[in-house]
């Protein structure tokens, strides 16, 4: 027993290791990544000056602490100078500092300074965890003058000083080390905790955009990580075995190909290797490292054979004339399902698709809507229109029309599946609400759909359910009807929200294809037209009509619409574009030009000048009441959005000819409170107005992320992140220190570090009702967009509908419960009501620059 017990405290570093005492005698020079990469090891040959100074500090601070768990311990008979044990690190760190919530985010930090070098576990066995297991500060390893005595009062200074600056750049760093640290491992060592933490940061890698789902969650438990610490280090050499297929996560590399040199530079998210493993031939060319600290995924070669004859082996093939129509693959199912296995659409042709929707999927889905029907409905539009769907359903419901003979089989074929198109279009209405009801051919079908079914006694179940979906349409008419004649107006001194209202009622205002807006246009010498025209009217003819009423006398091949923005920036609208007023920047302005004259138009001066609002002393509103009516009033804009839009905005409007207004507004809304701060700071001359300011903002944010508005939050928070903002150190020097910790805290949970990955873990924890940050919606839209064909050898990619489906499902859980907040106590209600819904802003950020520069100098050293 006392043999085991040793052996356990020898495992845990609590004493003497055989291995460590080899490693000593070895020579210093290692490989960072052999094939099987130790995760205790470091992954550099030396620190980072910026980590280095990191471990310095906390060790000061450490050893400063005599009641900290930094301590000589005799373990086993043999001294271990100034070590400690993990669970006690993390403590100290978590109670260290409010940014630090979790035991897990400060063991992610440890391990960010242990893949350095900077700490080590003591024999060299274990990465960081939050276990009985000693580590200690490489100093303290080396041993020597640096590593004794209490610090000097001066060192413990400047440590608490750069602690302050440097823990949230650690804090941050954390999140990669612990991904490292998991790709590091063997596969069979890794949770299912760590392999789902792995599969998220796949989804965001562009080479393996194109791979199915199942393929990534394959891939999360076999991708092993390698770090190359010099530049010129040889990977591979051209003629070598393929052995080994390979993602740049960081750095990059030159192929290089005997006799012709370096024929071309890879960089962080290239792949290379694969070609050698598909076709068994020896490497084409030699891959180099061309700078330090690579960072790479590998998939060597037994993982990736299977994983192609995984795939071939559960993807099935449906042909018509020898071209592949549907392709299925097969995936487990959840559990609690009957079956073992159910296959997911991959590809298809859309009328194949909406085939095997109608004669498979409608029916077969327990507790909610089929997920490949959901996808089907919320993408169609992309490739398949609503006038060809409606046909094709129309073709279904009426596949009787040319038999004249029916045997009772027959007749029960033509029933079921008039049936199931009767509860496709039910299951339509329900997945894209007023969306289905916009196209004329859609409601003559619906109508037609009823008539039949009174007719037909077969029916008799249906009747209801056509009932409902009539009287859902009813009710989009007269709503329809209701709002009819909407007018919208741009006010020619910028573009608050308020100002796109103009109705008595605007709370929860859709802007409409046909509603009209009242707008400015100018041309090169500043003069102008006022123009009214339909939202969905394009830029063709916006064009023209203004050309012909500022009289330039030039064709409309020769003319083009532009928006010049207040920093003088211009952006081209094309032909075809619309809903064109609504997608200005805050303080941008229509111009109408002549193609090879685009250089000579200029921002008026009085975009230079902040918009149209309210003017008011922001001291003598409350922070809590200013939150809630902005919550109020942001809902009722993000309630207006249809999911529709995103794709609209992803494809480009112009492809569908439809309009984005309601996003466009949305979007402006985020910019408009982001600069609004911003623009509020730079214009309050006396400091401690600034500074009440500050501390006023950073509790709005707070209340906007109690009240789940994650769009004003972020706005806030990248407000006061601003160059304009940030530089003002008189101001930040008087926040208190309380209040500086709120804000870092914020901060990081804005983080952008991959791919927003502290934002996407705190609200995966939210319940609805919420405001997402919108452009992070968009960015994920665009990434499945441009990572991914729509078309692939003729067939739709539905992995891409997939994708995303997914994201505008997120729009759909954050609006599926209504907004009901507890309404603060009323100091001035109208006063903030109004001021909250037009906004002051300059959104020039060279002027706002110049602005901070003179209510706050730069000191001179």
């Amino acid at each position: 027993m006392n043999d085991i017990f040793t052996n356990c405290k020898l495992k845990n570093g609590f004493g003497p290791s055989v291995q460590a005492t080899a490693a000593a005698t070895s020579p210093t020079k290692r490989p960072l990544s052999p094939d099987h990469p130790n995760p205790a090891l470091p992954i550099t040959e030396t620190p980072s000056p910026a980590m280095n100074r990191m471990g310095w500090a906390l060790r000061t601070l450490l050893v400063a602490d005599n009641s900290s768990c930094l301590k000589d311990r005799k373990v086993s008979g043999k001294l271990i100078r100034k070590c400690a044990p993990g669970t006690e690190l993390v403590d100290w760190l978590v109670n260290l500092s409010p940014i630090v919530h979790t035991r897990a985010q400060a063991a992610g930090m440890w391990q960010a300074l242990l893949e350095e070098g900077v700490l080590a576990h003591v024999n060299k066995e274990q990465p960081f965890k939050d276990k009985c297991f000693l580590y200690r500060f490489r100093i303290d390893e080396e041993g020597g003058t640096a590593a004794a005595g209490v610090p000097q009062a001066e060192d413990l200074g400047a440590a608490n000083e750069h602690i302050r600056e440097a823990l949230s750049a650690l804090f941050q760093r954390g999140p990669d080390a612990t991904l490292r640290m998991i790709l590091r491992k063997p596969s069979h060592e890794r949770t299912s905790e760590e392999l789902e933490l792995v599969f998220e940061e796949l989804v965001h890698i562009a080479a393996l955009s194109h791979l199915s789902t199942s393929i990534k969650r394959e891939l999360s438990s076999i991708f092993v990580f390698e770090a190359h610490a010099q530049a010129g280090t040889i990977l591979f050499n051209q003629g070598d075995e393929g052995r080994s297929w390979y993602i740049l996560l960081k750095g990059s590399v030159d192929v290089v190909i005997h006799g012709k040199g370096t024929v071309a530079t890879l960089k962080t998210g290239d792949d290379f290797g694969k070609l050698a493993l598909i076709n068994d031939a020896p490497r084409a060319a030699t891959i180099v490292l061309k700078e330090n600290n690579c960072h790479l995924l590998r998939v060597d070669k037994e993982h990736f054979n299977r994983i192609l004859r995984d795939v071939e082996a559960n993807t099935l093939r449906l042909q018509e004339h020898g071209k592949d129509v549907l392709v299925l693959e097969r995936v487990a199912k959840q559990r609690g399902q009957h079956s073992a296995f159910k296959y997911t659409v991959m590809s298809g042709t859309p009328a194949k698709m909406l085939e095997h929707l109608l004669e498979t999927r409608l029916g077969q889905s327990v507790g909610g809507m089929d997920p490949f029907l959901d996808d089907f409905l919320l993408t169609h539009i992309v490739f398949m229109p609503v006038v060809q769907l409606v046909d094709e359903l129309a073709n279904y419901f009426h596949c009787d029309a040319h038999e004249d003979a029916q045997t009772p089989e027959d007749r029960e074929y033509i029933i079921n599946f008039k049936k199931r198109v009767i509860q496709f279009m039910q299951k339509w209405v329900m997945a894209v609400r007023h969306a289905a009801f916009e196209e004329p051919s859609v409601c003559d079908f619906i109508e037609d759909l009823a008539a039949e079914v009174e007719a037909d006694p077969d029916l008799n179940e249906e009747t209801s359910i056509v009932h409902n979906v009539l009287t859902q349409m009813a009710r989009y008419q007269e709503d329809r009807n209701q709002n009819a004649g909407q007018k919208w107006k741009l006010p020619p001194n910028g573009q608050p929200i308020c100002l796109f209202s103009g109705n008595a009622t605007p709370s929860k205002t859709v802007i409409r294809p046909d509603d009209d807006i009242i707008f400015r246009v100018y041309c090169a010498d500043h003069t102008y037209c006022t123009l009214r025209f339909p939202m969905h009217t394009t830029a063709e003819l916006i064009k023209a009509c203004a050309a012909d009423k500022l009289q330039l006398n030039r064709g409309p091949e020769d003319l083009v619409l532009v928006e010049v923005k207040s920093n003088g920036e211009r952006s081209v609208f094309k032909d075809n574009d619309v809903s064109i007023p609504t997608g200005l920047s805050l303080n941008g302005r229509l111009f109408v030009s002549v193609k090879d004259h685009l250089d000579a138009l200029t921002q008026l001066q009085e975009q230079e000048c902040p918009t149209e609002g309210v003017d008011i002393d922001l001291e003598i509103l409350s922070t809590k009441e200013l939150a809630y009516h902005i919550t109020l009033f942001e809902w009722d804009l993000f309630w207006a959005v249809h999911e529709y839009e995103l794709l609209y905005h992803t494809f480009g409007r112009h492809h569908f000819g439809k309009i984005t207004a309601n996003l466009d507004v949305f979007l402006r809304r985020f910019n408009e409170v982001q600069y609004w701060i911003v623009t509020e700071l730079v214009s309050t001359p006396s400091l401690s107005k600034r500074v009440g300011l500050v501390r006023k903002f950073i509790k709005l944010a707070a209340y906007c992320k109690e009240y789940q508005n994650l769009n004003a939050f972020f706005a806030v928070v990248m407000g006061l992140s601003n160059m304009a903002v940030s530089r003002l150190q008189q101001t930040w020097e008087k926040i208190p220190s309380k209040f500086r910790k709120i804000f870092q805290e914020f901060e990081a949970l804005i983080d952008p570090s991959r791919n927003h990955r502290a934002y996407r873990v705190f609200v995966g924890k939210l319940q609805p009702p919420l405001i997402p940050f919108m452009p992070l919606l968009l960015k994920d839209m665009t990434f499945a967009h441009e990572g991914n064909k729509t078309s692939l050898d003729g067939l739709v990619n539905f992995e891409k509908m997939h994708m995303m489906a997914q994201t505008m499902r997120t729009i759909r859980f954050c609006r599926s419960r209504s907004l009901g907040l507890e309404p603060p106590s009323p100091k001035s209600e109208g006063e903030v009501r109004s001021y909250i819904s037009s906004f002051r802003v300059i959104d020039n950020q060279r002027v706002l620059t110049a602005m901070s520069q003179k209510v706050e100098p730069t000191r001179k050293l």
